[in-house]
């Protein structure tokens, strides 16, 4: 036929191994383009949720082309293939002699949505297969070519119930209806096809002389026999003739056309053509139908198919009706390309809603998806998202960590907001370390009151006036420096928490060192003019006081002048809550204060306990050790416990010890003297004074 140039018009579907022009230059295809089928399928899986699917596909060059096109679908798309069967003339012998073979039951596949491929030359074949193998509870995606007719009979058709068809769209041609009404072997009597299966149909006698028909019942029609037996509906085939038709005579008009305007004859007869001229005509056709289609031979610019989504219902068994439930168009947004009604859907038997087909379950807000070692990517396991992270999407493959300011609820769906929390005044625990600051102040301020009001007395000159008078006022400031550190931080107070802590402490602890070595010259000091005297008549220990806590200032310069102490967030050391904290700056300046004290307490502690054991009526040395030992007690204890708090607790273990070693000062040095003053006032006199010596010998001695 190509040798001659003679033009063949092709009504099966679209082979895109036909489309090589240079080949195959007199061949045209009438079928659309069937290049979106496989996104047509994958789209209706996606719509369903369905990601687990079985896949039975004709084993030819259209199939592999077709598989080729619809793996990569479903690839884009995170849908996994359960199965995949090629079906081939070759397997129809084995099958049948195989009954272990059993993809199709419910145990061996999980998969309840299967994909199956036909083209023309493989209905039987995939017919064949199928027909040999029960494939109830499935739903069956599939193409234009399926047909109950392809499985027989007495095939119990009804296990198809509910398969959905991907149908070429086209409109219902006026009078076809009429046409298979009305047309019998007699109308057509050249049609052999036509008369065998009139034959075979109607219980009709085939005359073997000449092939006419003897005992036809009269009222014999198409339109009587089932639908298993012969389908009246326009097959995608009688389109593709019927276009094919109209276009050579669309041809043949331009070209007689095209011949009376360029060569009129003058007998006004038309001279005869050749086939091969037909072409120029057919290459450049463009029509539309009776019907509305527009049908295009030229492959470049050949329109992709719409598709009819057509449902099949066979109950009750025999119904075997094909219901348009939607449709779907490549050449719309792809949002709007599938169109379904689901009322309109009935699925297969004994299943009664929507079908899952899924290797796994979802996995819900709050769950992450683990992927199942040497299985499909479909299957996995869902494993809960980690404090602070959320999943609020349905199969998340990675949960979301939380922003600082938010923390997870209990289901891990969402973020909540975090609280800001800081050791507040009004919280119960500010409002007792408040109350105890307060407190000792006062108590310290009476103490001070009582020791200026009985400041001639020989207890209280005995003990220094101007160093314990230094002392208490120190003590009141060290009780009401812990105030800075409840309460909503900010820079001013942050600045002032550790320059204030380190400084007054300084000169509560340098008194007490001013006192010890006091005591220690007084009571070591024999000969009058020895210089050791000398130091203790001009008041040299009271320099010590200045000199210490002006180095103790030196160091709070420099560390406010390098990194001095800001506001912080500490978003992680409470659940829910964002705790507001004065960040120290620097560590090593704030480790150099807190060292710079440990050492004067520890010098303090050292000389008051050498001189311990001194004798004299007044002799303080004993309640300085004790005091120091408790201070030193305090502040070792802080260091451990300090470091393993977070949050507000941390601060309020800082305003807890600084409250217990000031206390320790308060109760360790002074409260004797006041039970003294107050409760014993004869021994604050002088004859009480001389008995305590004369006793303080005897035991001396």
């Amino acid at each position: 036929m190509e040798l001659y140039k003679f033009p063949q018009m092709t009504y099966g579907a679209f082979d895109p191994m036909l489309s090589d022009s240079d080949q195959l230059p007199s061949l045209y295809q009438m079928a659309p383009k069937d290049t979106s089928l496989a996104l047509g399928m994958v789209s209706l899986v996606l719509h369903f949720s369905w990601t687990w699917v079985g896949l039975v596909i004709a084993e030819n060059q259209k199939g592999l082309q077709f598989l080729s096109e619809l793996r990569e679908e479903m690839d884009r798309n995170k849908i996994c293939v359960s199965f995949l069967k090629m079906i081939s003339n070759s397997n129809m012998g084995k099958l049948s002699n195989r009954p272990t073979y059993d993809l199709w039951t419910r145990e061996t596949s999980p998969a309840n949505v299967i994909i199956i491929y036909f083209d023309t030359n493989s209905v039987l074949d995939v017919g064949f297969h199928t027909g040999q193998h029960l494939v109830t509870w499935r739903v069956w995606i599939t193409n234009s070519q399926w047909h109950p007719a392809t499985f027989g009979e007495n095939f119990i058709i009804d296990s198809f119930h509910g398969t959905l068809i991907f149908a070429h769209q086209h409109e219902e041609i006026s009078g076809f209806k009429t046409f298979i009404q009305t047309v019998t072997p007699s109308k057509y009597p050249q049609d052999i096809y036509l008369t065998i299966f009139w034959s075979m149909n109607f219980d009709c006698t085939l005359s073997n002389f000449d092939c006419t028909l003897k005992n036809c019942p009269p009222n014999a029609s198409l339109t009587y026999l089932p639908v298993s037996r012969f389908d009246p509906a326009m097959s995608d085939e009688s389109y593709n003739v019927y276009n094919a038709v109209y276009a050579v005579a669309h041809a043949l008009h331009k070209m007689l056309l095209y011949q009376v305007q360029m060569q009129p004859s003058k007998t006004g007869e038309l001279q005869g053509f050749s086939p091969w001229q037909l072409h120029h005509f057919l290459k450049e056709l463009q029509f539309t139908s009776p019907i509305g289609d527009q049908v295009i031979l030229d492959e470049q610019t050949k329109l992709t198919t719409e598709y009819d989504i057509l449902n099949f219902w066979n109950l009750p068994e025999g119904l075997r009706l094909k219901m348009k439930v939607g449709w779907f168009s490549p050449r719309v947004p792809c949002s709007q390309q599938l169109s379904l009604n689901e009322d309109m859907l009935e699925w297969g038997t004994g299943i009664t809603e929507t079908p899952r087909s899924v290797c796994s379950e979802s996995c819900h807000p709050g769950f992450r998806k683990s992927p199942q070692e040497g299985r499909a990517a479909c299957c996995f396991s869902c494993i809960p998202c980690q404090e602070n992270e959320i999943s609020n999407e349905t199969d998340m493959e990675q949960c979301v960590k939380c922003p600082d300011h938010q923390y997870s609820n209990i289901q891990r769906n969402r973020c909540l907001q975090k609280s800001v929390t800081f050791l507040a005044f009004e919280d119960p625990l500010g409002k007792t370390l408040v109350g105890t600051a307060l407190s000792l102040a006062i108590l310290t301020a009476v103490v001070l009151g009582l020791f200026v009001k009985h400041r001639d007395t020989p207890i209280v000159k005995a003990n220094n006036r101007t160093l314990s008078y230094t002392l208490l006022i120190s003590l009141i400031f060290c009780f009401l420096c812990s105030l800075l550190f409840i309460g909503r931080p900010n820079t001013a107070t942050c600045i002032l928490q550790q320059t204030t802590f380190g400084i007054v402490f300084t000169v509560a602890v340098s008194t007490i060192l001013a006192k010890t070595i006091t005591v220690v010259l007084a009571f070591k000091v024999t000969a009058p003019g020895r210089r050791m005297r000398q130091l203790l008549v001009s008041g040299a220990p009271n320099y010590i006081i200045p000199i210490c806590s002006m180095i103790q200032l030196t160091l709070c310069g420099v560390w406010m002048g390098t990194s001095p102490p800001y506001i912080d967030t500490d978003a992680h050391s409470e659940h829910g809550h964002i705790i507001i904290v004065c960040n120290k700056g620097s560590l090593t300046a704030f480790y150099c204060v807190l060292g710079y004290l440990g050492s004067l307490a520890l010098a303090s502690f050292s000389l008051a306990f050498l001189a311990r054991n001194l004798p004299d009526t007044f002799n303080e040395a004993k309640f300085l050790t004790f005091s120091m030992l408790v201070f030193c007690s305090v502040w070792v204890t802080f260091l451990p416990v300090y470091h393993s708090t977070k949050g507000k607790v941390m601060v309020a273990m800082e305003v807890f010890s600084i409250l217990t070693s000031c206390a320790g000062l308060l109760g360790c040095i002074f409260a004797p003297k006041c039970y003294t003053i107050l409760l014993r006032p004869d021994r604050n006199s002088l004859p009480g004074i001389r008995d305590k010596k004369h006793s303080d010998r005897k035991k001396h001695f």
